[in-house]
């Protein structure tokens, strides 16, 4: 019986220091980083969903939206867990854009936008060309990063305006001016920082894994720098990630 224990002792003592050695020499992982989602050469890593060879074109190392047809394009993978930086700059007063997060990166007939969680991107004279009907301005929460789910995700908005969220302070900058967007996305939680500091967020995303997509909508935009830090997944059911589409 000694002799059995001895013989067993001295095994798991080898296998704890095999394990050490394999540990101790296993390459460490690499710590997660930046990486870029536009090359400023071309269009890889995008695809077109419902506008045209000319609605999107790279040019000095932009990628250059000319705004018409109203649609997207979109990544061709899904992210789950993630922040997003892109920096955009629209060239007309009264411009209309925007980047979907956790999109299904498919339109139905008769739309023009896809189901996602919208990070809105508007030209300061957007609330002046589009007033009330009264005539009255809109609020500034719509030229500052309003984030809202379209074409059925549900959230809660952190700053409400119906079930959209309105950021707390006027950050964007106006026509021909770069703004920069930094957009954290974890389980089901949006929070957007403008040009440095953390101004609007939602929570309880009905959709937590799906396509990027890039609006275009009316007039033209710039962008640039677009890049993607993915984070670790969370617990994510197929009821919250959206269908994958072919190529």
């Amino acid at each position: 019986m000694k002799k059995f224990i001895h013989a067993n002792l001295i095994f798991a003592a080898t296998l704890l220091l095999f394990s050490f050695a394999v540990y101790s020499t296993a390459p460490a992982a690499e710590p997660a980083k930046f990486r870029d989602l536009f090359n400023g050469k071309d269009l890889t890593g995008w695809v077109d969903v419902n506008t045209s060879p000319e609605t999107w074109q790279v040019r000095d190392g932009l990628l250059v939206c000319k705004g018409k047809p109203i649609g997207v394009m979109r990544s061709e993978k899904q992210y789950e867990n993630f922040i997003l930086h892109i920096e955009w700059r629209h060239m007309k007063p009264g411009g209309n854009s925007g980047v979907f997060v956790w999109s299904e990166g498919t339109v139905p007939e008769g739309k023009r936008l896809p189901k996602g969680m919208e990070v809105q991107m508007l030209e300061l004279e957007w609330v002046n060309i589009n007033k009330h009907k009264d005539g009255t301005p809109r609020p500034i929460g719509y030229i500052s990063g309003e984030l809202f789910g379209a074409g059925g995700l549900k959230t809660t908005p952190d700053n409400p305006r119906g079930s959209r969220s309105q950021s707390l302070e006027l950050r964007c900058k106006g026509a021909g001016e770069w703004n920069i967007y930094d957009v954290v996305c974890v389980d089901g939680v949006v929070k957007l920082a403008i040009n440095g500091k953390f101004v609007n967020g939602v929570r309880n995303a009905s959709v937590k894994k799906g396509y990027l997509c890039l609006e275009s909508e009316g007039s033209e935009i710039h962008f640039r720098n677009i890049r993607i830090l993915e984070l670790p997944p969370g617990i994510t059911t197929a009821e919250q990630t959206a269908p994958v589409v072919g190529k």
